[in-house]
């Protein structure tokens, strides 16, 4: 019978492809009918049990990775979906980050004790405006509130209201203008939608820097922060997503996959992908990073840490005839790990490779083979090898101050008496990422150690929940800190200092002159010279960031910058200056034979010397002396500093500067890349 179908509109056609008796010795026919079926329905077809009508059992079956009942589909599975740095695994709403950035009440509100005329609500109008207390007024008649009633005592249902609008519901507004006044009714927009919609409408990157400083990040609403698509997140291997998976630390991650439970089928799969997850977190659990969790950024990670995980690569290639240098691969590790990471370094040597540390731990110094002792002195007094040989015979080596303190011959000395707490910061309920609802008090007045195996939420404590909890009461921080009840005794500081190991600055102009502030008043000395004087020179001519006394040709870099297009780029001298900054008529002033940029290119030792006489120079001076960087240069760039370098150089910054008497220093491991003599004049400096 011929069947006539309508080109206009849309069918729904089943086609009868077979019917069988289900008995013994059908199996081949039944394949074959439902192979002809999906071929013509392109991977769909159904079965009827039982005669047709309304009490058979019909069943939707589909070849293609979707579900015939509510149309879900994915694509087929490939290694780039469970990547968040590829389009095709990672979330749509947050682009793969698990976070997205969104305006944060808390950093709105100023303070809550401030009512809204008296500007609690800064980012969204002066209180001088008229539109923004037109805005007030309007609000205040329509919501039922008094707007000079403190943020803090005003009802939920209103601080909604003005935050986040009215969400549908239309209120009476009043407008006054010259020609008249307005009278109408429509949704108030709220204060965090408007300022969301001048973000997203605004093209000036001051304003959208400016809006941001009001922003944090927010647990993305559609990944819950697992940074890939809900396709991804729902193929499961043995009940586990990979969200689950990553989640884990490295020693949770191996635990699990040595007891993975897969059955005859699935092990057959997966033997050779799951040996070499295996080996590789074996390889990661090796060099004492087990407790770090796969899913962690990389930008959290310790400068250690990191180079840790290259190290736990290079022993998965199994490479011999290698020579592999490590600078200071100790650092941030706890005595317990860092006997991990010798066995793993001594089993890269006996693959047939060599291994060169550049190291100050001594359990490392003791475990070498051979050891070569650099010195005398730092700077200007280094630069000879003053003992190499086995690590006896450092020890036994008089010239050699490395081998007189693993001698013993020479330690840092104990404080003979310990000093009484000037009173306690207390937290309780400690709960960010790690630490189980902990209490804790840090004595005040004292040197106070904080110390744990890698990875115990020493950093956690002290940096994201003390510091921040401190800077944001105390310092008025729009910083959050991390989760945790109370603190108590913050009435006894008034500043608190987190000196770090951050450059000091981004660009070869930061240097340690300008950054502790000693290049201040040695500029006020060349202006006071008879010379300048007649010039009429200021302060300015002797800096090399202004116009003036600077070379024009550098910009006061002493270097040029040369693009290269696909390459780094290439810096060469200055032909005008010759590398000096300056230009000739201001490097014609001179201070005892010396001229400005010959001043910076001094020691901190030879500058000390030199403005011997000078009190405000010579006490600046003699804080960096102090703490051991008697040995950079006044003008050296900050870029070629090391991460301990900077953050002495912060130190003797502060303790340059009038002392309270109430303020907190936090430093998070000063010690690294510093000698046994170097950590003895530091902790000198710390308890004085």
């Amino acid at each position: 019978e011929e069947i006539r179908l309508d080109r206009k509109r849309a069918h729904s056609v089943e086609i009868i492809v077979d019917r069988i008796v289900v008995k013994d010795g059908v199996r081949s026919r039944l394949a074959e009918s439902i192979e002809a079926a999906m071929e013509i329905a392109e991977g769909l077809v159904t079965v009827v049990a039982g005669d047709p009508g309304p009490g058979a059992e019909e069943r939707l079956f589909s070849s293609k990775l979707s579900c015939p009942e509510c149309g879900v589909s994915i694509t087929e599975l490939s290694p780039r979906m469970f990547s968040f740095n590829s389009p095709y695994g990672a979330c749509p709403a947050c682009d793969g980050l698990g976070f997205i950035m969104q305006f944060d009440a808390e950093l709105i509100v100023s303070d809550s004790g401030r009512s809204l005329l008296d500007g609690v609500l800064e980012v969204w109008g002066k209180t001088t405006s008229y539109w923004y207390l037109e805005q007030i007024r309007n609000l205040e008649k329509s919501l039922g509130f008094d707007a000079s009633t403190p943020w803090k005592k005003l009802t939920k249902r209103v601080r909604d209201v003005i935050l986040y609008g009215s969400n549908g519901k239309k209120l009476n507004f009043r407008v006054k203008r010259d020609n008249g006044e307005y009278r109408f009714t429509r949704e108030f927009e709220g204060v965090i939608p408007g300022l969301h919609r001048r973000y997203m409408e605004t093209k000036s990157e001051e304003m959208r820097a400016w809006m941001e400083g009001y922003m944090s990040n927010a647990v993305c609403d559609t990944c819950g922060g697992k940074r890939l698509r809900p396709e991804s997140l729902a193929v499961k291997v043995a009940g586990y997503g990979i969200d689950e998976v990553t989640a884990r630390s490295i020693g949770e991650a191996r635990d699990l996959f040595d007891g993975l439970d897969l059955n005859e089928t699935e092990g057959k799969i997966a033997e050779q992908i799951v040996k070499e997850i295996r080996a590789r977190l074996r390889f990661l659990s090796d060099v004492g990073i087990d407790y770090i969790t796969l899913d962690r950024a990389a930008g959290t990670l310790s400068g250690g840490e990191s180079q840790r995980i290259r190290l736990a690569t290079q022993i998965g290639s199994s490479l011999t005839g290698v020579l592999y240098v490590l600078d200071e691969p100790s650092i941030g590790l706890h005595q317990r790990d860092n006997r991990k990471l010798l066995d793993t370094l001594k089993r890269l040597r006996d693959l047939g490779n060599t291994v060169i540390v550049v190291e100050h731990d001594e359990e490392t110094i003791r475990n070498a083979d051979h050891v070569v002792d650099l010195g005398p002195g730092a700077g200007l007094h280094g630069g000879y090898v003053v003992a190499q040989g086995t690590p006896e015979e450092i020890e036994g080596n008089p010239e050699s101050l490395t081998g007189r303190y693993m001698a013993g011959e020479e330690m840092i000395p104990l404080p003979a008496e310990r000093r009484e707490p000037a009173g306690f910061i207390e937290i309780r309920g400690a709960r960010e990422n790690n630490l189980k609802r902990i209490d804790v008090a840090f004595p005040l007045g004292v040197f106070c150690a904080v110390t744990g195996v890698s990875g115990s939420g020493k950093s956690t404590l002290v940096i994201e929940i003390l510091f921040k909890a401190l800077s944001s009461l105390v310092m008025k921080s729009k910083r959050g800190p991390g989760a945790f009840d109370t603190i108590t005794g913050v009435e006894n500081i008034d500043k608190v200092i987190d000196i770090d190991q951050s450059p000091i600055g981004r660009t070869p102009r930061s240097n340690p002159a300008t950054y502790t502030g000693v290049f201040t008043p040695i500029r006020d000395l060349y202006t006071r010279l008879p010379e300048s004087r007649m010039r009429g020179y200021k302060a300015g001519r002797f800096s090399f960031n202004v116009t003036g006394g600077r070379c024009e040709s550098c910009f006061g870099d002493g270097v040029k910058k040369i693009e290269m297009h696909f390459l780094p780029d290439v810096y060469i001298t200055c032909e005008v200056c010759k590398g000096r900054r300056y230009n000739h008529e201001t490097l014609e002033i001179r201070y005892k034979g010396k001229n400005i940029y010959e001043v910076l290119e001094m020691t901190v030792e030879e500058a000390l010397e030199f403005f011997g006489n000078v009190p405000a120079v010579k006490n600046r001076l003699d804080t960096l002396n102090r703490v051991g960087l008697g040995y950079i240069r006044l003008g050296q760039p900050a870029t070629t500093l090391s991460g301990g370098e900077a953050q002495r150089i912060k130190l003797s910054s502060e303790l340059s500067k009038r002392a309270t008497g109430r303020t907190l220093y936090l430093l998070d491991e000063p010690t690294t890349g510093l000698h046994f003599a170097d950590i003895r004049r530091l902790i000198e400096v710390l308890q004085s």
